[in-house]
């Protein structure tokens, strides 16, 4: 089965789909190994782990297609991506799905934020028209080869006009054909809910640790009707974290002997990231 075509059943399927973001391709790996069934792969971290700055559209369209072949090349489940606002007009987001789709993701969403974009969950954002967006939705599923892959639009306008206007341009962006919706930064679990009742298409909700959305479970995101789910920060906090902490500790004592059981071996990571299977297969041709 294609990723597109399994990716597209992901979403579809009754159980809600878990989609981490990972912070670099070791993570994607890691992540793989857990055993989550597709990643998301998102502007927040990439841009934290290709150039340590903010999501404030700094990487360009090139990068970001190297960073998701990279991804896509690492594991062997669905990888969803970041379009971010297409990258310019409906000629470059024409452009832009075409080498997506040959890069191997499963899919793609693109917002509707001005440029350039902040994180969503990042204060003063300002949008685009409907008419606009809807232009760029047009383009972009034109654009695309396989039928299977996934288009999604993501619109950032609670927070600059409130939930009425986020739900009416969600429902036009469906009509124009869009696969899957996001409602970016919903504040209270009754506008979650809304989204859901108010919305007749595939939903994703967006969680971010000490952001604008309520942090609930996937099962109560599952209950309110949400089809998939990402996580952006999660993986990329967590690396921040540790690194300053047990750098931190080399630093001040000069050794890791107090945080080494937060460390994987040497053994361990080889396995981790494939070795002994790499050897087997040098002996096939040496």
């Amino acid at each position: 089965m294609r990723k597109t075509t399994l990716f597209k059943k992901l979403i579809l399927d009754p159980e809600i789909l878990m989609m981490p973001v990972p912070h670099d391709v070791l993570s994607a790996k890691i992540l793989e190994q857990i055993g989550f069934k597709s990643l998301c792969v998102g502007g927040y971290a990439a841009s934290a782990t290709l150039l340590g700055q903010p999501d404030i559209s700094l990487l360009s369209v090139t990068e970001m297609i190297d960073h998701f072949f990279r991804m896509v090349e690492a594991v062997d489940i669905p990888v969803f991506v970041d379009g971010d606002t297409g990258h310019g007009g409906v000629h470059n987001i024409r452009r832009m799905i075409k080498q997506i789709e040959k890069a191997g993701a499963a899919g793609i969403f693109i917002e509707d934020q001005v440029f350039p974009k902040r994180c969503g969950h990042m204060a003063d954002k300002a949008v685009i028209s409907t008419k606009e967006m809807v232009a760029k939705l047009k383009a972009a599923l034109d654009a695309r080869i396989d039928p299977d892959f996934c288009i999604m639009a993501r619109t950032d306008a609670i927070a600059v006009h409130g939930i009425e206007d986020a739900i009416e341009r969600a429902c036009q962006y469906r009509e124009t054909g869009a696969d899957l919706i996001f409602v970016e930064a919903p504040q209270t679990i009754e506008d979650m809910k809304r989204i859901n009742r108010e919305i007749n298409a595939p939903t994703l909700a967006n969680i971010i640790e000490g952001g604008r959305t309520p942090e609930i479970s996937v099962k109560e995101l599952e209950t309110m009707g949400f089809n998939a789910v990402t996580y952006p920060t999660t993986a990329t906090y967590t690396v921040a974290k540790a690194i300053f902490e047990v750098m931190g500790e080399l630093y001040s004592s000069g050794s890791t002997d107090k945080v080494r059981h937060r460390m994987f071996s040497f053994d361990e990571f080889n396995e981790l990231v494939g070795l002994s299977s790499l050897r087997e297969l040098e002996k096939k041709y040496i």
